[in-house]
């Protein structure tokens, strides 16, 4: 009888490695495609924000364009003018990208 519920044992333990394997590899998968690439443009996003400098043109989150006119590091805030004496205020984290470069529309 203990050798039937051994046989049952192994055959059981055995069955479960190709399952564990299959989501060892669709987390690697996940990985490659998904978190890398977004960890990477993350990187890039946070790179260009510490180097921006006045009269950098760009775009802030909510999709205004504009040109930074100061930078405040104390309050980690830029002020960017959207047009002609029209100046806000945003968090420097909404900074996304440089007009200079994005492709021209045909």
């Amino acid at each position: 009888m203990n050798t039937l519920f051994l046989a049952a044992q192994a055959a059981q333990g055995a069955s479960s490695l190709p399952m564990i394997l299959m989501i060892v590899v669709f987390f690697a998968i996940m990985w490659f495609f998904m978190i890398r690439p977004q960890q990477k443009r993350q990187k890039e996003i946070q790179q260009f924000q510490n180097s921006l400098t006045e009269g950098t043109p760009v775009i802030v989150g909510g999709g205004i364009h504009g040109t930074v006119k100061r930078i405040n590091l104390e309050n980690q805030t830029i002020d960017i003018e959207i047009s002609r004496g029209v100046t806000v205020t945003v968090d420097k984290a909404f900074v996304y990208k440089d007009m200079n470069s994005m492709p021209l529309a045909k």
